[in-house]
């Protein structure tokens, strides 16, 4: 299977990413999800993906991640979201597979109205983020290690 993880929240931005795989992620580039729609999480920095016919939700596609990153961005991403495939479309038209996390039908209710907006996010939601995630680094593939 693929190692690419297309991202479309907090981890669009290459150092939260990082910090969160435990390596660089520096090989990226903008794609775009079709049939999805993502929205802020209730009381939260972040948003929750779900399925969603007729829109789209631009992100960010990291490129050859190890496989070491994955037992940690699934804990890093916990509970409320599944890991899934999905095929992405590049600016340059080519599409590619790639795993991403889509928020789970049960915590549905814990998703606002609108869509989440990344521009917000990095000007007043990112220190904000970091500060309630500082065990993000210190994830080591454990759910239980998430502080």
């Amino acid at each position: 299977m693929t190692a690419h993880c297309f991202t479309y929240g907090s981890l669009m931005c290459e150092d939260i990413m990082s910090a969160v795989c435990g390596t660089a992620c520096n090989r990226h580039e903008p794609a775009t999800l079709i049939g999805h729609r993502r929205h802020p999480v209730i009381g939260q920095h972040y948003p929750g993906m779900v399925p969603a016919a007729g829109s789209t939700v631009a992100g960010v596609l990291y490129l050859d991640l190890p496989a070491s990153a994955w037992p940690r961005l699934d804990a890093f991403e916990g509970e409320e979201y599944t890991r899934e495939a999905v095929t992405v479309a590049l600016s340059d038209s080519r599409s590619l597979t790639a795993w991403t996390y889509v928020f789970k039908p049960q915590y549905a209710g814990r998703l606002a109205t609108g869509d989440w907006d990344f521009e917000h996010f990095l000007r007043y939601g990112k220190t904000g983020f970091e500060a309630a995630y500082l065990g993000f680094s210190a994830v080591q593939g454990n759910p239980d290690s998430i502080v």
